[in-house]
């Protein structure tokens, strides 16, 4: 019989048809082939070795442009976006995350099923339907049933079962993850996070893909594969970033002299593997200053020369960790004098104490420094006079003065008084000497309050200040409310002294005293007397020409 096998399969090969092998995990998503020792080597935790089967069955694979990758989900393509916090530090972790982004109107409820959205408009218009996917339909039809004959489809590829967590019956896609040779299948929603140890892999670049497959009745249908690079490094990733007051763009490593830069350190450690780690920060700014050491990620340092300078930051962390067991070795020839001892052995004694792991991290920049605008000040508002005043416009000058570099640039903006809604902005060329000394006209429509910013800028630097300023009303009719109140108050006035005149007249004529006319003349003396004293009061004249006056201090 096993002759006759293997005759039929030499006839097989003869007529040039292949046997049929069974795929396996390699096969399908091994594009980038890792070598036997590199899977030895990286072992990773809870993965399997990508030589284990596939279940081409329930699986199906299709090559890349393929054309049933185009109809393998109602609607368009699924795009699946892959995503890691690499760089990672060897022995921290490392997450990798896939999200899928469904065609335009489509969406996942909170049952697992794929919905259209309401009011949305795609190529094809409105969808009179509610469904894209009603996944929780299929489960209440028994697709989902408990029977060893409904089950045997609730596996993975290798054919492990699927796992039973809680709500575990609204994640409809599988997803298959494959690195160095070795793979990890889970099921999701619309997204998925795996993340591994970095303890055993190989310093450098590596490559993670992405399979997903969304449910289909009794089988599973592929819609998206990715992949991405990830690094796995023994330096700590280090970022620096500088920021100075007044410097236009951080960006160009380009800063002012006379300003103190902010230097502030960033270590990548999304796993928050040097938690327990001290840190220490050696500081090179490359003026000749010395070297800085610190326990603080940030430090301010001032250059006070202009030119190119070297910025140098080591950044050293002390990771605790247990001390591997040595490998035993043979003790060493001594000379007779000298006691003898198990080198081995005491090592062993300290196998399972703390030890402590020094990793380090750079960062090197070339900083320019150069001269720049380091202060402006507002000194003077004036209000411009206006030959033909405008009621609903007021002209305004504002002097201003700066220091340090020589600025080519005013701008202005007018908002309001929380200085948060800009009304008008205005900016325009501007040409000053080595004083620094230039005025700002801008208009301001109406009265009220109103927060100014004035900034000065040129190539490296941008310096900025801002004041509160209130314009007064200007209303054209008050002049001739004040005069019409005036005349009225005359008016008033003349008639009160009519009736007291007539008055004492009135009193001045029933009585008749005997005696000579140098009594009438007191009495009209008397009268005259009390208007002068009447009008002083109502209408005070110039006081300078009072004789009293001479007597008043301060008055020349």
């Amino acid at each position: 019989m096993g002759h006759f096998s293997r005759v039929l399969g030499f006839l097989l090969l003869a007529a040039g048809l292949p046997l049929e092998e069974a795929k396996r995990y390699r096969d399908v998503l091994g594009h980038e082939r890792s070598p036997g020792h590199m899977r030895e080597h990286n072992q990773l935790h809870g993965w399997s070795s990508d030589e284990n089967e596939w279940n081409e069955n329930l699986y199906p694979v299709w090559k890349r442009g393929d054309s049933r990758w185009k109809t393998s989900w109602k609607g368009g393509r699924v795009q699946a976006i892959l995503t890691s916090d690499s760089p990672a530090l060897v022995d921290s972790n490392i997450t990798f995350v896939v999200n899928l982004v469904f065609p335009r109107c489509q969406k996942e409820d909170a049952n697992g099923d794929i919905v259209y959205e309401k009011n949305c408009r795609n190529d094809a218009g409105l969808s009179p339907d509610l469904y894209v996917y009603n996944w929780t339909a299929w489960a209440e039809d028994g697709d989902w049933g408990n029977s060893t004959s409904q089950s045997q489809h609730l596996m993975f590829p290798d054919g492990k079962p699927f796992p039973h967590p809680h709500r575990w019956k609204k994640w409809n896609f599988v997803y298959v993850f494959h690195t160095l040779g070795q793979y990890f299948q889970k099921l999701g929603r619309c997204s998925a996070r795996v993340s591994i140890n970095t303890a055993n892999l190989t310093l450098g670049l590596e490559v993670m893909e992405v399979t997903v497959y969304r449910r289909h009745g009794r089988a599973y249908v592929p819609i998206a594969q990715v992949k991405d690079l990830y690094e796995i490094t023994d330096q700590i990733p280090v970022f620096v970033t500088m920021s100075q007051k007044n410097d236009r763009n951080s960006s160009d490593e380009t800063f002012l002299r006379g300003l103190p830069i902010v230097f502030d350190v960033l270590i990548h450690d999304p796993s928050h593997f040097l938690n327990q780690s001290a840190i220490s920060y050696k500081w090179d700014f490359g003026d000749n200053t010395g070297l800085f050491v610190s326990n603080n990620h940030t430090l301010n340092h001032t250059y006070v020369l202009n030119g190119t300078f070297n910025f140098n930051l080591t950044v050293q962390a002390t990771v605790p960790g247990i001390c591997p067991s040595p490998a035993p070795t043979a003790p060493t020839p001594s000379p007779s004098f000298m006691p003898t001892s198990n080198s081995s052995m005491e090592l062993s004694d300290i196998a399972d104490e703390n030890c402590q792991i020094n990793r380090f991290g750079y960062f090197r920049a070339s900083i320019i420094i150069v001269e720049g605008i380091l202060e402006i000040n507002i000194i003077q508002i004036a209000d411009v006079l206006m030959p033909e005043p405008q009621p609903d416009n007021s002209l305004m000058d504002f002097i201003v003065t700066c220091e340090g570099g020589t600025p080519m640039e005013v701008c202005t903006s007018i908002s309001d008084p929380t200085c948060q809604i800009t009304q008008s902005r205005a900016c325009s060329p501007v040409a000053v000497d080595e004083r620094c000394l230039l005025s700002v006209r801008r208009a301001f429509n109406g009265s009220g309050t109103y927060c100014v910013n004035v900034t000065l800028g040129n190539d490296a630097s941008m310096a900025l200040t801002s004041t509160l300023i209130s314009i007064p009303g200007k209303d054209s009719a008050f002049p001739l409310r004040t005069v019409s109140g005036a005349l009225i108050f005359v008016g008033c006035l003349a008639a009160f002294i009519t009736v007291i005149t007539a008055f004492l007249y009135k009193k001045h004529k029933e009585y008749k005293p005997i005696g000579n006319c140098a009594g009438n003349m007191v009495k009209g003396k008397g009268l005259s007397v009390f208007l002068n004293r009447a009008k002083a009061s109502f209408f005070p004249s110039n006081q300078e020409k009072d004789p009293l006056l001479k007597d008043q201090p301060g008055v020349f």
